[in-house]
C-alpha cells in the first residue's frame, strides 16, 4: 500500500469517527501491517495537509481526531446558538484544584478553598466524567483520592496534563483561586452539521464572572 492510500484511509476513519482514535486502533485499519511509528508519521503528514483548512487534526489524551480550528467557533456557533451550562464558582474552583494538585482528597480541597465542599459538587464533576476516584490515602479514614479523567483532557483538547494553561500570578491581594487564560473552543468534525455545539464549564458563566478554565475542544455531549 502506498503512502497516499494509507493517508486517505486514516483520514476517512478519523473524520467518520465520533470519538478520538488511538494509534493502536488505527493500526487495525491495515490489519497491523503498518507499525505504530509509521502510523504516527502518516498522521503528522495529514496534519500538514490540513494546515490551511478550517479543520485540524489534533492529538488528545484518547487519541487523534479532526476538530474545527478555534477561529471557526464564532461562525459555527451561529448554527446552534445555545447558551452554555452555568457552573457555580465553587464547582469551577474545585475542578481547578483537582486539575492542578491531583491526586487530592476532599480535605485537601477544603484546606485550599478554606470552606467545606458540598458532596454535590464532586458528584456533579463525576457525573460529567471530568474527575474520578483513583485510590485512597493511607491515613485515618482512608479518604478518597480524586484526579481528572482522560475525558477531561479530551474536552479541553489536551494530550496531557502538562499542556494545562499556566496559572497567572494574581495581583495583591492574592485571589483565592487560580485564573486561567481562556481560549476559543474548537468543534469536532463529527459535530459539524450533526447537532448543537456542546458547551463546557470553561465557557460557562459563573455568576456573570469569567470562567477559570478555558473552553473545550471535543464537542462531546455531556452525560
Amino acid at each position: 500500500m502506498n503512502t497516499a492510500d494509507a493517508k486517505r484511509i486514516l483520514e476517512t476513519a478519523l473524520i467518520c469517527s465520533t470519538q478520538p482514535l488511538p494509534v493502536r486502533e488505527l493500526r487495525t485499519l491495515f490489519d497491523d501491517e503498518l507499525g505504530a511509528d509509521t502510523i504516527k508519521a502518516l498522521l503528522l503528514e495529514l496534519q500538514d495537509d490540513w494546515a490551511q483548512r478550517g479543520l485540524e487534526l489534533a492529538s488528545v489524551a484518547s487519541g487523534w481526531r479532526f476538530q474545527s480550528r478555534p477561529e471557526m467557533r464564532e461562525h459555527l456557533d451561529r448554527l446552534h446558538p445555545e447558551k452554555p451550562p452555568r457552573y457555580t464558582r465553587a464547582v469551577l474552583e474545585t475542578l481547578a484544584i483537582i486539575a492542578y494538585r491531583q491526586p487530592v482528597t476532599r480535605g485537601d480541597m477544603e484546606d485550599i478553598r478554606g470552606v467545606t465542599i458540598n458532596s454535590l459538587i464532586l458528584k456533579q464533576l463525576e457525573d460529567r466524567n471530568w474527575i474520578e476516584v483513583i485510590g485512597h490515602r493511607e491515613t485515618v479514614g482512608r479518604p478518597a483520592l480524586y484526579a481528572t479523567t482522560r475525558q477531561f483532557l479530551d474536552d479541553l483538547g489536551l494530550d496531557s496534563l502538562d499542556q494545562l494553561p499556566l496559572i497567572e500570578t494574581p495581583a495583591p491581594p492574592a485571589a483565592s483561586t487560580p485564573v486561567l487564560a481562556g481560549v476559543p473552543r474548537p468543534v469536532s468534525a463529527s459535530e459539524v452539521g450533526a447537532g448543537p455545539a456542546v458547551a463546557d464549564p470553561r465557557v460557562a458563566s459563573v455568576d456573570d464572572a469569567t470562567s477559570i478554565l478555558p473552553p473545550p475542544a471535543s464537542g462531546r455531549n455531556p452525560p
